[in-house]
């Protein structure tokens, strides 16, 4: 057994406590003696530990005592309780109380063995579960639409309160706005979370082959049918299935979706068994249902199957004030991601990305700074990091850019080209600028740049 499992032995008796300490040191495990219940729930509280075996019976604080401060404490903590042989009441209240298990003293060690290596599987199986609960959660938490305005407050709490339901939900806006994400995060928020989210994207397939897509298709329905496969609607069933650019739906598969949603049944192509299935919509567009409607492009009676629920979701434009957040976020992500220490942004850098319009949205941001993040050689993203759309638009403009941002901005660049041409030798650099070196060291600081830079 590894030695990362640690014991805490509580036991009034020293011969007692010294024997199970002794055998458990030479079964490579780590335990540490109380002499007391007292003093063992000092030790507890000083210290983590896995598992405590204690004795009944003890004078002042006793073996159930102990048991119920250190579940107080930490009730991840495994207790073990040793008492008397004959005493299995005292092992049942115990038990009643939270304890892992008993034993009966005198204590047979190789059973005293068994139980430890219990507890010990049974830790590793809570904390490996724990940890993969935790990685979903990260893997499927709604990062492309963090925010504290008030619109995205309001899009998490209807997200909070539409997960556990079995409601059809229609998520709205704009391209990059995060749509695809909110599914997400309805769905692993939802009872369904541990079967699958199947996604579908409705304008990336043609008809035939959508309906193929969606449904699935008998051996020889169609030239190319080779075998049998099951569509989108079978590999979802029990699960949730993301119809994304509902807009774009043919008509005829509207009028076989609409099926689904009535009857949740449908035949594969080129069959005409039916088969049932168990699935959970979560649809999404860009597009104004309301205008196809008006068109015929749309139908009615299916616009009013997928609206039971509808989440919109703003432009970034329209919540500015979540632009910090989303920045720093994604500048973390993406520094870890390609293993990079960058402090933040340039006063410029940053200016130009809060004054920016993100005709993408949230998806447009995310590629900027990933894109800075990649290129850049300084230790801060510079408005030259980025792209040259975001500068000229604000030049343009000639509004919000103060001379100091100006003046800051050209000389930042002008040390960069004086550290390319040397080589990065800073006497030659500041020679070439007309200052001293201890003037260029002190704007290297100042602008996060690093001496040996050889230009961009």
């Amino acid at each position: 057994m590894a030695d990362d499992f640690r014991i805490l032995v509580v036991d009034d008796e020293p011969t007692q406590r010294e024997l199970v300490c002794g055998f458990l040191r030479k079964q490579g495990l780590e335990a540490t003696p109380a002499e007391s219940g007292e003093q063992g729930l000092e030790i507890f509280r000083q210290q983590p530990f896995d598992l405590v075996l204690t004795d009944q019976k003890m004078p002042k604080l006793s073996g159930l005592d102990l048991l119920k401060s250190v579940r107080a404490i930490n009730p991840e903590t495994s207790v073990i309780v040793m008492t008397a042989y004959g005493k299995i009441e005292s092992a049942v209240a115990a038990i009643k109380e939270g304890a892992t298990d008993y034993l009966t003293k005198p204590l047979n060690l190789d059973e005293l063995l068994h139980k430890i290596e219990q507890v010990r599987e049974r830790h590793r199986l809570y904390f490996e579960n724990r940890e993969l609960r935790e990685a979903l959660q990260s893997r499927h938490r709604i990062e492309g639409v963090l925010g504290e305005s008030g619109q995205m407050l309001e899009v998490t709490s209807l997200v909070r309160r539409v997960a556990p339901s079995e409601a059809t939900v229609l998520i709205r806006g704009e391209s990059g706005t995060g749509k695809e994400l909110i599914a997400k995060a309805i769905h692993y928020a939802s009872p369904r979370a541990g079967a699958p989210l199947i996604r579908v994207n409705c304008a990336a397939l043609p008809e035939t082959l959508l309906e193929s897509e969606l449904f699935g298709h008998e051996k020889g329905a169609f030239t190319g049918a080779a075998a049998r496969r099951k569509g989108r609607f079978e590999l979802a069933d029990r699960g949730s299935l993301f119809l994304d650019e509902i807009g774009d739906l043919p008509l005829p598969l509207q009028a076989k979706l609409l099926r689904v949603l009535q009857e949740r049944e449908f035949e594969r192509v080129g069959s005409s068994l039916p088969i049932r299935v168990d699935v959970r919509i979560l649809a999404a567009t860009h597009r104004d249902l309301e205008g196809l409607l008006k068109t015929g492009q749309f139908r009615e009676d299916l616009y009013y199957r997928l609206n039971v629920v509808t989440i919109l979701l703003p432009p970034l434009r329209e919540r500015r004030q979540d632009l910090p957040l989303l920045m720093d976020h994604f500048l973390k992500l993406f520094a870890e991601k390609n293993h990079k220490t960058i402090r933040g942004f340039t006063q410029d850098a940053r200016q130009a990305l809060l004054r920016y319009d993100y005709p993408g949205n949230v998806r447009e941001l995310e590629n900027i700074i990933e894109r800075a993040v990649v290129l850049t050689r300084d230790e801060v993203i510079g408005r030259e990091d980025l792209p040259l759309s975001i500068p000229e638009a604000e030049e343009e403009k000639g509004e919000g850019i103060t001379l100091t941002a100006a003046t800051e901005g050209t000389e930042r660049r002008m040390i960069r080209e004086a550290l390319a041409r040397s080589g990065g030798v800073q006497t030659r650099a500041a020679e070439s600028l007309g200052i001293s070196e201890r003037a260029l060291r002190y704007k290297l600081k100042k602008y996060g740049l690093r001496g040996e830079d050889s230009g961009s």
